[in-house]
């Protein structure tokens, strides 16, 4: 399950999409939270769906709950590469 990167990181890394991963920061392109900035949060990979911190609907009885996204509608900012594997795989890239 993949997103767009934003247009510094294309040019960084030589790809147009890279696999979605929790703490990636994110823009939300389409849809109600168009515009927000936001971490992700959480990704169902059974559902296709991501769950980004900011992009919230409150219930009827008051508490929030994540909105679900797909991925093909936002844009991703920031990488995380906290996880040694992610990182191996990006610098990969980069030397191709």
């Amino acid at each position: 399950m993949s997103a767009h990167l934003s247009e510094e990181l294309i040019k960084k890394y030589k790809r147009r999409n890279i696999s979605v991963k929790k703490g990636d920061k994110i823009i939300i392109m389409r849809g109600q939270f168009k515009g927000k900035l936001g971490l992700i949060n959480k990704v169902n990979l059974r559902k296709l769906r991501i769950y980004v911190d900011g992009a919230e609907i409150a219930k009827k009885d008051g508490t929030k709950s994540f909105y679900p996204i797909h991925p093909s509608n936002v844009l991703i900012k920031e990488l995380n590469l906290e996880d040694k594997e992610r990182k191996k795989s990006v610098e990969r890239l980069i030397t191709k």
